[in-house]
């Protein structure tokens, strides 16, 4: 926590707001995610980084795991790189800088993303990253269901959404097999918008 806190001061890695509560509002909240990896996993791919939540708190918890973090931001790559080796974790996490759409398939057996962007970008986002069997693990705040209804005009999917034990408006949304309805007015690749940079960690 001290390294995010040095870095905070020159780079937004987390909400300005959060910054007190790190344990509760990001650590926390990311290691819920465990529970619901599959123990037989072997790859999990975190889109959009950051500060490194949920994918380096996955890391610490499951060495077993080979971690990918997929960052655009170089200075952010930077922080978690050096964030994971003060870590000291058992098995270092791959840290790709670039654009999650133009980075090499991560062949990922869960995929996740925390405050990133909205579902239906994140299904195609994820689309590239994903074994045919892999899950996705999606932290979703308290407009959630807004979000699915909005992804289905595009995606058939199965999902489950998993009760957040760190806010009772929000959820994990647990998603399996999906794949694009082939409705052109709902078409995923026409989604590009992330969160604002506030709303992001």
């Amino acid at each position: 926590m001290s390294t995010l806190a040095r870095w905070q001061k020159t780079i937004n890695l987390v909400g300005r707001s959060t910054v007190d509560d790190i344990w509760g509002r990001h650590i926390l909240d990311s290691a819920q995610l465990i529970p619901s990896i599959p123990t037989k996993a072997q790859r999990l791919a975190d889109l959009g980084s950051g500060a490194g939540f949920p994918g380096l708190v996955v890391a610490a918890f499951r060495p077993d795991l080979e971690v990918v973090l997929i960052e655009a931001d170089a200075r952010k790559a930077a922080f978690l790189g050096e964030a994971a080796r003060r870590m000291g974790l058992e098995r270092q996490p791959r840290i790709v800088v670039g654009r999650i759409e133009a980075a090499a398939p991560a062949q990922a057996d869960v995929v996740t993303a925390r405050a990133l962007a909205p579902l239906s970008q994140l299904l195609a986002w994820a689309q590239h990253h994903r074994t045919d069997t892999a899950i996705c693990l999606f932290h979703k705040g308290k407009g959630w269901q807004g979000e699915l209804t909005e992804a289905m005009k595009a995606w058939d999917i199965d999902v489950r959404p998993l009760s957040s034990v760190t806010d009772r408006d929000a959820v994990i949304l647990r998603i399996g097999s999906y794949s694009p309805t082939g409705n052109s007015a709902g078409s995923p690749t026409g989604v590009r918008d992330r969160q604002p940079e506030g709303r992001r960690r």
